[in-house]
């Protein structure tokens, strides 16, 4: 079992990465956010990581952060979410902002991720349910529900802009990805410039 890599990007394409350890390159599955952060370095970094083995291939699936795979294992355990479908979810929304969805109960909020369709969300809530109150009791008091907060009335903005919903969201959680606590304003004026880039 591959459980870390400690190496240099030397490598990158549309999903993943390839990770030089000491001569040996393991290629890596990873989220969009990732991929964007290691594709623009030569450092060394490091990356936990979980190995799936099937008949036909074994698969490396990388993340930066060790949160990032504990939620990536929860969410391969729901019935009818597979990795790809996880990675998406990791790829499109933040783990506080997921636990709050599921806490809530917002359908809505879970359908706008690629894969996940109105069955899924269901089956999501009620298989996650209580997992995700640990989870939101571990996030500092009040930055939750802040971020996320700021997070929907921006892609609200973006959208009464003409912006598709799907891209707007996008554009925002990227933006909200950056350290600090983000305003709503601060938010639009990220996504602006990532909306205009493609």
């Amino acid at each position: 079992m591959i459980a870390l890599l400690y190496g240099e990007p030397v490598l990158a394409g549309d999903r993943w990465v390839v990770i030089d350890v000491h001569g040996v390159g393991y290629q890596v599955l990873v989220t969009q956010p990732a991929l964007q952060q290691l594709a623009n370095t030569h450092e060394m970094v490091k990356l936990y990581t979980h190995m799936a083995v099937r008949e036909d291939a074994i698969t490396l699936y990388g993340f930066l952060h060790q949160s990032e795979l504990e939620m990536f294992r929860i969410l391969i355990g729901v019935t009818g979410i597979g990795p790809q479908i996880a990675m998406n979810l990791l790829s499109q929304i933040g783990i506080e902002e997921f636990a709050i969805a599921i806490l809530n109960e917002d359908e809505k909020a879970l359908t706008r991720i690629s894969g996940i369709g109105t069955k899924s969300a269901k089956r999501l809530i009620l298989e996650l349910r209580d997992k995700m109150k640990k989870i939101s009791e571990t996030i500092p008091h009040g930055e939750a529900g802040k971020g996320s907060m700021a997070v929907h009335d921006a892609v609200g903005a973006l959208v009464s802009l003409g912006f598709q919903e799907n891209e707007s969201r996008d554009a925002v959680s990227a933006a909200a990805r950056a350290p600090g606590t983000p305003s709503v304003q601060g938010l639009i004026k990220a996504a602006l410039v990532r909306l205009k880039e493609r």
